[in-house]
């Protein structure tokens, strides 16, 4: 990443002037907002919120990916319902961290001179189309656009056994650093629990008191981690308390423009929060393929970057967003951050408890972050990230004006690659000698265990991923001891039935 080391124009300094949410919570199905009708909902709100008219002349348009419906090119629709033709019309891939480097993109077009006023949105109906679907109500939506090929995602970038063992999706990926991290930590497994429900517990309370937020309620750290019938497991360690909520309706927008335009516009300087600046790197989409899960080379690259953005110590930043998946990623950005355990990692409440409207989850976060540095923050950290601590950007934001210009190139892949190390062989055939580099147990609904996961390392040193059978009640004791991890403990490679491997601790 390159830094400008000399003031720009106030036609070049980009500032972000309203943001704009909504909660859709439909008295009736049919009467539920589709995603465009959020969208445009969220941008005139944005507008409102910067007291000035500036959707007109929005000449910078991202759109968010959505899941919850799809549709022909809806940065197109989006633009023609607010009469306007932007020179950039962009509807990127599925990614959590996407908000943020658009955010990010759009003010690197305003430093450039490309563009004046600039806008950035998400939106998801996921509830509503939820319920429909199951109560086979037909919704009164834009018709769905079934020729539009879904995106990749999942599955689609992971190893033929990982599909097979169920470990492709997030809730059964993440598990693997929830493990390999708090033993590398030097934590048992009851200490990690306890440090994950109490994190989680500070999202709610933040969550709690956010007006835009799906959940309104303070959840105590026993709750989070204690399994019960409203709060099954799902894959260890995580409960459903523990993992994102993507059943909800949301929308939010972010408006950004020059300095120069803002001040034009009429609006208010203690509307204005300055873009700083930032960094992205990306992991292996396969991950296992990845040298190690005991940290995420990209993560610590990104975060390191704007640590030096803003004088070289994380302790600067008086408002954070560390994005909330799963509790290892912000348990991991907060270490390389260098914060205690006592860090407020949000300012939005989470995507368990104020929602994750899937890909849009910081634009929301955005939204709160302004709000924050508004009423007296001097200096916010947005952190995204996207796929299975795959994909990793963070921005600073500030009242106050930068003293450099916005930095053009914001990269940080070679600092991150060069801390790679060797890739274990994957293999699906061993035998002999495996000893655990981490794990997960997959759970159905009524709480019982469907099997057991190991990722292991052979005698050979390749890395494979065995089965633990239901059935294997020694084994599973040993993987869900609360106070001593099972990483690193060795145990008897067999292979089974499908050509799958499975694991016997000896």
């Amino acid at each position: 990443m390159t830094n400008a080391n000399s003031p720009a124009s106030d036609d070049r300094i980009p500032v972000i002037v309203g943001v704009g949410e909504i909660t859709d919570r439909p008295a009736d199905l049919k009467s539920g907002l589709e995603p465009l009708a959020l969208l445009e909902q969220a941008l005139k709100r944005a507008e409102q919120d910067s007291g000035g008219k500036l959707l007109g002349e929005i000449q910078s348009l991202d759109v968010v990916n959505f899941l919850s419906w799809r549709y022909r090119d809806p940065e197109i629709r989006l633009s023609e319902k607010l009469g306007i033709k932007p020179k950039h019309a962009y509807y990127g891939p599925v990614g959590g961290e996407s908000p943020i480097r658009y955010l990010h993109e759009a003010a690197q077009r305003i430093a450039r001179g490309e563009c004046s006023v600039a806008a950035v949105c998400g939106a998801e109906a996921q509830s509503t189309a939820t319920k429909a679907q199951r109560a086979d109500v037909e919704l009164p939506w834009t018709p769905f656009a079934h020729d539009v090929p879904e995106p990749k995602r999942g599955a689609a970038f992971q190893k033929p056994m990982a599909v097979k063992l169920g470990v492709f999706r997030p809730v059964t990926v993440y598990p693997f650093y929830e493990a390999a991290t708090s033993a590398h930590w030097g934590q048992t497994p009851r200490e990690a629990m306890a440090e994950s429900g109490q994190l989680w517990s500070t999202y709610s309370n933040v969550a709690s008191q956010n007006p835009n937020a799906w959940l309104k309620r303070r959840v105590t750290s026993e709750e989070i981690t204690t399994p019960s019938a409203d709060n099954r497991l799902i894959a260890w360690p995580y409960t459903k308390l523990m993992v994102a909520n993507p059943t909800v309706n949301m929308g939010a927008a972010v408006l950004i423009t020059s300095l120069a335009k803002a001040r034009a516009a009429g609006i208010a300087e203690d509307r204005l929060i300055y873009v700083w600046g930032g960094a992205s790197a990306e992991e292996q989409r396969d991950y296992l393929i990845r040298d190690q899960f005991i940290q995420s080379h990209p993560q610590n690259a990104v975060l390191e970057a704007v640590i030096d953005l803003v004088g070289g110590d994380g302790k600067a930043f008086d408002a954070i967003e560390l994005y909330s998946c799963f509790p290892c990623v912000p348990k991991m950005a907060r270490r390389t951050l260098g914060l205690g355990a006592d860090v407020q990692p949000t300012v939005t409440g989470g995507l368990t408890f104020f929602g994750a409207p899937l890909n849009t989850y910081m634009t929301h976060a955005a939204c709160a972050m302004v709000r924050k540095l508004r009423h007296g923050a001097n200096l916010g950290l947005l952190y995204g990230q996207g796929g299975f601590v795959t994909k990793h950007h963070a921005l600073v934001l500030s009242r106050q004006r930068p003293v450099a210009a916005l930095a053009l190139d914001t990269s940080v892949q070679a600092e991150a690659d060069r801390h790679r190390g060797a890739v274990p062989e994957f293999v699906t055939e061993a035998k002999g000698k495996g000893s655990v580099e981490s794990f997960t147990v997959i759970y159905g609904r009524n709480n019982e265990v469907e099997h057991g996961v190991v990722m292991l390392r052979t005698e050979q040193n390749a890395r494979a991923l065995a089965r633990v059978p239901a059935n294997d009640g020694p084994t599973l004791a040993h993987l869900l001891n609360m106070d001593r991890t099972p990483v690193g403990s060795t145990g008897d490679i067999v292979s089974a039935d499908e050509g799958v491997l499975e694991w016997r601790v000896t």
